[in-house]
Order: structure tokens, then C-alpha cells, then sequence
């Protein structure tokens, strides 16, 4: 009866995640643009143009935003994870196409036909790497060039100490810190984080000096100086679309509105649009559809929704995201890591191989297996589904594992007396006994999952992940805990559900043995 019952709750999970699963699948169109975008500002803003003037004539389209960097998004359209995204031309030609010879746009135009790739006509603005510090402090020192920096750091103590920190994409770029040190000869080592925390960096004095996008609004809000690059090591950075090949064919109208940003960005533009986003805290879509508005003669509506009824829609969401992640894993974790742990205790020398490979998992930083998973499975929920199980793998083995292991002998030897046979004396004596051990490492499976899961949202997953790296994005504590508050509510809602599932699922006998 309590295997039953135990057997009942599994198909429960299940069936919620197969649940989630179609609803999702329910709330996409057939056939769609997908749109994606790097995760900051400036791209998703890009975006959310791309998409409104599609929506204007009728396309279908959604939106991924904040998938990461330059790479990632490549990929993702090399794959057809996505169909199109912004780009800047000196990232193409230092970072996809680096020891490759190209001079000049038709070039790299070519290089990326070549790749099955198009690349469409500059929207306007030069959006080039920089480095900047806080102009006091740069004054203080009499810095004013990249230059000055190895000179300075020669005579100067307090120069040759500054902390530097940069952006995690411009460490390993090859138009990023490795060719700006060594063209530069500086003296310096770097610390990578992300791009929008080192801003608060500078502002708190944790770090001296950061990379920086000409087009940033933070460069104005913090008053920063930036240095004038006198060795003409940063290539010129104007903002492209790139789309696959096959939309030139199957929707060629997309191409085609898309096509009407074409030159209508300048600097100041663009620069304008990123403070409205990051410094007046205004969402990017608003943002975006006021410019169409104005400079492209469009009469999109602004949305008029209350704050109240987005918080409400958005938690709604990223909640129904969150549970499917958690949901699927969890629901494959125990499909393969109970019998895992049953062949662990049955057959030691292979027990020993089963829990030290998931001991070795459990090990793995989260971010690298979510990027290991990309180029198998892609970017959105599926790579971030399996990394979840891979992690839920070792609670529960090792709970099974124990709790058959601790299971008294004189009991096993009553149930060999009473003739049944080891499948027998599985279900209904080995696995009963050790019920309360295998729910607790289910327990610790699926706690883990509900805080691992947010991790997700950087590969587009969704979940509570979402606001707490907008959150990030925008310094903004309220978008924070919009998704770390929910993660933890959940948390201790499943948790005690877990408790309150002990009530059916383990023998009597086992509980009162517990309560003492």
C-alpha cells in the first residue's frame, strides 16, 4: 500500500511535468521568428525593435533575450536555435573570425555567407570597447590615454597597483584584454565579472579601471573618463543584423522591416535609449516602441499595464517556467537513480563506479555544464533540464544506496524464511524499509533543484533565474528579489510538502522510530 501510494506521487511529478511541458510548448506559435539577443542592454533593446516592427506587419516572433555573449549567439544561429540577432562588426571580425584576413564589411559579409549567414547594413552607430575609470581618480593621476597606464605604472606606485576588473566575455576575446595587453605591454593582471557589476565597481572603489561600451549610459551617470586609445588597438564596432540564409526565402517580409532601422541610429541615439533603460529604469520594450515612434513614423501603442498587473503576469510566468524545470528533472532523477541505486547496493564493485561517478557530477560547476550542454542540446529549457538531473543524481543514489544498506539482517533473513524471492523481498520488504531514506534524498534532490534552477535563465530557460539577472542588469533590488523571494517560497513549500508526503508513503513503524 505505501509503495502504492509512493508510486502515485511519482506519477504525479510526472504528469506535472509533462504538463508544463505542453502548456509551454501550447503557448508558442507554429512557426515564429525567433529573435535573440545578448544580455545587456543595448541588444535587448535592439530586440524588442526587431520585434514590434514584425508584430506592425503581422509576423510572428519571439523574443529570447539575455542569452549571454557573442558566442553563444552565434553558435545559437549557426544551429537555428535562433533565427536572427544584432551584432557588431569588429566582435565578428576579432572574435568568430580571429586569424582570418578581413579589411572591410563586404568581406566579413562574405566570410559569414560563407557560413550560411547574411548580414545586413550598419544601423548607424559605432558602439566600440573602451577602457574607463572615474574621472577624479583618472584626473589624480594624470591619466588620459592606455598609454599613459604603462608609462605611469614604471614612476608611478599608486598607478601600478590599480585593480583592474572586466567584463568575463572581454578576458577572453581576442579583440578584448589578451591583444589590448600585449599591444599596450601593460603591466597589469584583471579580474573577470560581469559587465554591469563593475560599474558598481568603479562607483565603490573595489576596482580602479573597467571595459566599457561607448554607447553606455553608465559612462555619463558615473562620470567616468575614458581613455583615449592612441595605439588604434580597438577595431570600429558597428551594429549589424545577422540572420540565417533560409529567411531570405521563408520570410522575406521579416528581412524587410527589419531593414528600416538601417542608418537611423547615431551614438547620441543610441546612448539616450540605454540611460532611459538602465538610469530612469524604463522597460525596454516602451523604450523602443517610443523610438519607432518618433523616428520611423510607427503609431505602435505604449504599454499601459499597471505595475501591479505585470508583477502579477511575470511571477505567474516565471513560476510555471520554474516548475517545469524542476518538475522534469526531478521526475527523470528518480525514474534512473533509485535503480541506480539499487544495482549499488546489490552489486558493490559496481555500487563503488555508480556513486563515485555521480559523486564526480555533483562536483561540476553548474555554469560549465549548462555551456557543455549548449552545442548537444541548444540553448532554453532542455540543457538546463539536464544539468538539474545530473545534480539530482547523486542525493538520491546515495539515499537508496543507504537505505537499503541499513536495513537490519534478521529482517532480510524473515522474509527469505517466508520463501519470497529477491524481487519480492524488493518491493515488498527492501524498498518499503528503506522508504524513509530514499524520500529524504528526493527531498534534498528537489530543494536543490528549486535553488539550482534559476542558474538556467543565462541559456534562456526562463524561471525565477529571469528577474534576478535583470535585476542585475539594472541594479534594480526590486527585480532581485522578484525572483530570489518566489525561489525561496518555493523552496520551503516543497520541502514541506515533502514532510507532509512522509505521512503516506512510510510505514508507520518507521515514522515512530523517526519521532524518537
Amino acid at each position: 500500500m505505501k509503495m502504492n501510494l509512493f508510486l502515485l506521487v511519482l506519477a504525479i511529478i510526472g504528469l506535472l511535468s509533462l504538463t508544463t511541458v505542453d502548456a509551454q510548448e501550447n503557448r508558442l506559435p507554429l512557426r515564429r521568428i525567433i529573435i535573440g539577443s545578448k544580455s545587456y542592454n543595448e541588444p535587448i533593446i535592439l530586440g524588442e525593435m526587431a520585434v514590434l516592427l514584425a508584430e506592425d506587419a503581422g509576423i510572428e516572433t519571439q523574443h529570447r533575450a539575455e542569452l549571454g555573449g557573442t558566442r553563444i549567439l552565434y553558435e545559437a544561429l549557426r544551429s537555428g536555435e535562433i533565427d536572427f540577432y544584432f551584432d557588431y562588426t569588429g566582435t565578428l571580425i576579432k572574435e568568430i573570425f580571429d586569424g582570418v584576413l578581413i579589411r572591410n564589411d563586404d568581406e566579413l559579409r562574405a566570410a559569414l555567407a560563407a557560413k550560411g549567414i547574411r548580414m545586413g547594413k550598419p544601423l548607424g552607430f559605432n558602439n566600440t570597447y573602451a577602457l574607463g575609470m572615474k574621472e577624479s581618480r583618472a584626473e589624480a593621476l594624470g591619466i588620459q590615454s592606455i598609454s599613459d597606464l604603462t608609462s605611469l605604472a614604471l614612476t608611478n606606485p599608486q598607478v601600478a597597483k590599480l585593480k583592474l576588473g572586466v567584463s568575463d566575455e572581454f578576458i577572453q576575446r581576442a579583440d578584448g584584454w589578451p591583444g589590448l595587453q600585449e599591444r599596450y605591454s601593460l603591466p597589469f593582471k584583471v579580474t573577470g565579472m560581469d559587465h554591469n557589476l563593475a560599474y558598481r565597481g568603479l562607483e565603490s572603489g573595489t576596482i580602479d579601471l573597467t571595459d566599457i561600451y561607448s554607447t553606455d549610459a553608465e559612462v555619463k551617470y558615473y562620470k567616468l573618463r575614458v581613455l583615449e586609445d592612441d595605439l588604434g588597438f580597438f577595431p570600429v564596432y558597428y551594429c549589424v543584423p545577422l540572420y540565417r540564409k533560409e529567411l531570405e526565402t521563408t520570410a522575406p517580409q521579416f528581412i524587410e522591416v527589419v531593414s528600416r532601422l538601417e542608418g537611423k541610429i547615431d551614438n547620441q541615439a543610441m546612448s539616450e535609449m540605454n540611460a532611459r533603460v538602465q538610469i530612469d529604469q524604463v522597460d525596454e520594450t516602451r523604450v523602443a516602441a517610443e523610438f519607432l515612434n518618433a523616428n520611423l513614423g510607427m503609431q505602435i501603442d505604449l504599454p499601459t499595464d499597471s505595475r501591479w498587473g505585470k508583477l502579477a503576469r511575470d511571477l505567474l510566468r516565471t513560476t510555471l517556467e520554474h516548475l517545469r524545470l524542476v518538475a522534469i528533472s526531478l521526475f527523470a532523477a528518480i525514474v534512473i537513480a533509485i535503480p541506480l541505486g539499487i544495482a549499488s547496493f546489490r552489486y558493490p564493485k559496481l555500487g563503488y563506479v555508480i556513486l563515485g561517478a555521480v559523486g564526480i557530477i555533483q562536483t561540476l560547476p553548474s555554469l560549465a555544464v549548462l555551456v557543455f550542454m549548449i552545442p548537444l542540446l541548444g540553448l532554453g529549457a532542455l540543457p538546463a533540464i539536464a544539468a538539474l538531473f545530473l545534480y539530482s543524481l547523486l542525493p538520491i543514489v546515495r539515499s537508496t544506496y543507504t537505505g537499503l544498506r541499513d536495513i537490519p539482517a534478521n529482517l532480510r533473513e524473515s522474509a527469505t524464511v517466508l520463501g519470497l524471492d529477491q524481487r519480492a523481498q524488493l518491493w515488498q520488504v527492501e524498498l518499503p524499509l528503506a522508504s524513509r531514506s530514499i524520500l529524504s534524498g528526493i527531498k534534498t534532490a528537489a530543494v536543490i533543484n528549486v535553488g539550482a534552477a534559476t542558474i538556467g535563465a543565462l541559456i534562456g530557460a526562463g524561471g525565477y533565474g529571469q528577474p534576478i539577472l535583470t535585476g542585475i542588469r539594472l541594479n534594480d533590488v526590486g527585480l532581485l528579489l522578484q525572483g530570489a523571494v518566489p525561489a525561496a517560497i518555493l523552496a520551503t513549500v516543497v520541502d514541506a510538502l515533502f514532510g507532509y508526503a512522509e505521512r503516506f508513503i512510510i510505514p508507520a513503524g518507521l515514522r515512530v522510530k523517526a519521532g524518537h
